[in-house]
């Protein structure tokens, strides 16, 4: 379904780069749908797969009553300002992705959040895969280039992976210097299903704060989080994940790789096994480069015999005899280190398509190319 606005995409090249490092193809090559949304507007919205629609928020909730009963269910309205914040604008906006009984998108689906005025942006996002369905969404944010003065982004995501069902989500993160970003996610993963969520933060920002969470409340559900990140100085990093193994069989993997460039970067992370036959492992490794903090908090919290939780985390700097290895190969010291730095941030992630994993690879490169 297309939701043709009639609105004018007006972008100039280097904000159109911006949304490109984002993972974002405003020609839709390589995309199976897209939504994109402009400050509060709502450009267009639009999926060519069979069985998935892609919708504004507003029209989603008006053409499917039933929705009423997935919002705001796994983030809680009064969770915080935040989230108070959205829940009472009149307008609500945001996207809405309904993947049917059975579907699955090859290529994915790109939704793209951009802020090219200084204010505050909201969004509030559902996304839905029913029994036996596959979503793939990558996620890419943006701000303007010249939005220089501050401006804010609080974003809403609630996920529903059904029975057998699969939900992956990449978010690219490429906001401005003087940007604040406050994402609230949750998920809830049924039996056998699989969620997948991927973040990527490689260019300034001056705060990101998020600590997402899965339910995982059916028999052999599994979620994954993975995340790459680079602090530069005066931006401040407090992210983090957390997994509630309530059924048998679930499982969850939570993965940080972190780099300081002067910056600080807080990094979370949360494992509860509350049955047995349960199994977590919670990992988070970083690099200082420039004098910075790295602040690592892993918790595993197991309630019942038969819960396996493990957590590893070091942090540290590039030991010098890998560089000399590398130079004694032939390599001169700055490409000796931006290639260790390159392999640390190489972090390949089971069960996601090839076309998400070349995005992150895409964003990773494009950060190297820039010297980190």
């Amino acid at each position: 379904m297309q939701v043709d606005v009639g609105k004018k995409v007006d972008l100039n090249p280097e904000d159109r780069e911006r949304l490109a490092q984002s993972g974002i193809e405003l020609g839709m090559a390589n995309r199976c749908g897209s939504y994109l949304q402009m400050n509060q507007d709502v450009m267009h919205s639009t999926c060519s797969e069979e069985g998935i629609e892609v919708l504004p928020y507003a029209l989603a909730l008006e053409k499917y009553p039933w929705l009423s009963g997935y919002a705001w269910q796994l983030v809680k309205k009064e969770k915080d300002e935040y989230t108070r914040y959205v829940a009472a604008q009149e307008r609500p906006v945001g996207y809405v992705i309904i993947a049917r009984k059975g579907s699955n998108n090859i290529l994915p689906i790109q939704a793209c959040l951009f802020l090219g005025r200084e204010q505050i942006q909201h969004v509030h996002n559902i996304l839905i895969a029913e029994e036996g369905a596959e979503l793939h969404v990558i996620s890419g944010c943006a701000s303007g280039s010249h939005v220089g003065k501050g401006g804010a982004h609080y974003g809403i995501s609630e996920f529903y992976v059904g029975k057998n069902a699969k939900i992956s989500f990449t978010m690219i993160h490429t906001w401005g210097e003087e940007i604040e970003v406050y994402p609230r996610s949750a998920s809830r993963v049924e039996e056998n299903g699989v969620f997948l969520s991927n973040y990527v933060c490689m260019k300034p920002v001056k705060k990101v704060q998020m600590y997402p969470t899965a339910y995982l409340e059916g028999e052999n559900s599994v979620a994954r989080f993975s995340s790459v990140v680079i602090s530069t100085e005066g931006s401040h990093l407090d992210l983090g994940s957390r997994a509630i193994l309530s059924a048998m069989g679930s499982s969850a993997e939570l993965v940080t790789r972190a780099i300081s460039r002067g910056g600080e970067i807080i990094s979370r992370g949360h494992i509860k096994g509350e049955v047995k036959d349960t199994r977590g492992h919670l990992e988070c490794k970083g690099l200082i480069l420039k004098d910075g903090v790295i602040y690592a908090i892993p918790e595993i919290e197991g309630s019942v015999v038969g819960t396996e939780l493990s957590h590893e985390a070091a942090v540290g700097k590039i030991a010098q005899e890998e560089i000399e290895y590398l130079m004694s190969r032939g390599l001169d010291e700055d490409v000796a280190t931006a290639t260790i730095i390159r392999g640390f941030l190489d972090v390949k992630i089971a069960g996601l398509p090839d076309a998400l994993q070349k995005q992150i690879d895409a964003a990773i490169d494009a950060a190297e190319k820039s010297g980190f």
